[in-house]
């Protein structure tokens, strides 16, 4: 019994110190945002609270925050739709509809060698696609490029959720008379929902987050909230309270999405982890 006390002690003070480790830069990061200039060039541990930074993000006249808000939204929805659809599909092409295991294995692990391709190398050759196609600066870029650069991670996590939809809900639909695409939407999908759940918030997390392509293939108009944010880091000025207001309403999306889908990820990140 204190064996068992123990070694339950132990690992709550082991995820506890795992939880510190992983909160300690965004708490940090939130009490710069209430601090004022002087006190962050200081180190002030103790200090006023002030909103001036965030007054400065949402309503000063030179700031885009939230035009760069809603971009971001709207880049990381529509991509995150695209990739749902493009690799919904794909995952139960190549899961049920008789490819070769080999060109399975091969599909995917070309998926995994291109999702380990730093975005960096390819941003060039969009930007300069885009602009010959008259593409720069516009939605239609940047959530093509996401789209493009989350698929792989798409497909890999819903070939692992269609993977385990028994075959026999399948048949009984081609009994009562489905054809391919009515059964995939009335009774795939519905098993599959909370792992189309954990792979909506996980790529809707990345596109939010992506950096490099959106500078690269946005100007003002269709700049996104990582872009802004390192818009106040200027050549004679870093506005680091101003830079950590704007990471700390970046994250809410994110919490937002988490804590309403946070069972359905468990349920779909752990789908088939117990037979």
């Amino acid at each position: 019994m204190k064996q068992a006390t123990l070694r339950a002690t132990a690992t709550h003070a082991a995820l506890l110190v795992a939880a510190i480790i992983v909160l300690f830069p965004f708490v940090w990061i939130a009490l710069a945002a209430f601090k004022t200039q002087i006190s962050l060039m200081i180190g002030e541990v103790l200090f006023t609270p002030t909103l001036a930074h965030f007054d400065e993000v949402l309503f000063s006249g030179a700031s885009d925050y939230l035009a760069n808000y809603r971009n971001s939204l709207i880049i990381a929805t529509a991509s995150t739709l695209i990739v749902l659809t493009v690799a919904t599909l794909a995952a139960y092409s190549i899961e049920r509809l008789g490819w070769p295991r080999w060109l399975v294995h091969g599909f995917l692990l070309g998926a995994a060698v291109f999702n380990a391709i730093p975005a960096i190398t390819l941003v060039g050759a969009w930007y300069v696609g885009f602009r010959a196609l008259g593409l720069y600066d516009t939605y239609l870029a940047v959530i093509l490029a996401h789209a493009t650069l989350n698929l792989p991670i798409g497909i890999w996590l819903m070939a692992t959720f269609i993977r385990e939809v028994p075959h026999e809900l399948e048949e009984a639909a081609r009994i009562d008379g489905c054809g391919t695409l009515q059964m995939l939407w009335r009774v795939i999908v519905p098993v599959v929902m909370p792992g189309i759940a954990a792979t909506a918030v996980l790529v809707f997390i990345h596109s939010w987050n992506e950096f490099v392509v959106a500078l690269n293939l946005t100007a003002r108009e269709t700049a996104t909230v990582p872009v802004a944010i390192s818009k106040y880091a200027q050549e004679n000025e870093t506005k680091y309270g101003a830079m950590a207001a704007g990471a700390v309403l970046s994250v809410l999306p994110s919490l937002v999405l988490l804590f309403f889908a946070q069972r359905a990820i468990v349920r779909g990140l752990t789908a088939g982890a117990v037979k």
